[in-house]
């Protein structure tokens, strides 16, 4: 299984709404409950007005579009990288699975998962 890495530095934050973000840059993941609204974002793209943010997130994405049989995907991936100590923040598409890992653990995060038999691009 290919993991494509991301090239940008990523941010995580809660905003109070969703009127003052730009939806047409292109690389946003919302998640709206009944709670919060959460935005992943680059780090340059990241609102003036966030309730809380937590930068310095890296990022991979599982190549190609992943059919909803597939089991245990990302928990594979996710337990590969428990095992050495490195947290994970997930957030998925339609189509994939994006795995967000602190910048201080993005190399050592890839060496583990080639390691693994993952073949990183």
């Amino acid at each position: 299984m290919e993991l494509r890495k991301l090239p940008h530095d990523l941010t995580v934050c809660k905003v109070r709404d969703t009127s003052g973000l730009d939806l047409g840059k292109d690389f946003y993941f919302l998640g709206k409950t009944d709670e919060e609204i959460s935005l992943v974002c680059k780090t340059e793209d990241t609102p003036l007005d966030t309730i809380e943010r937590e930068d310095g997130w890296k990022g991979f994405r599982i190549q190609g579009i992943l059919d909803f049989s597939l089991i245990g995907v990302l928990a594979k991936l996710s337990g590969i990288l428990a095992e050495n100590n490195i947290g994970i923040f997930a957030v998925s598409t339609y189509n994939t699975d994006y795995i967000l890992v602190k910048a201080g653990d993005y190399d050592q995060a890839l060496e583990v998962l080639e390691e693994a038999g993952y073949q990183v691009i």
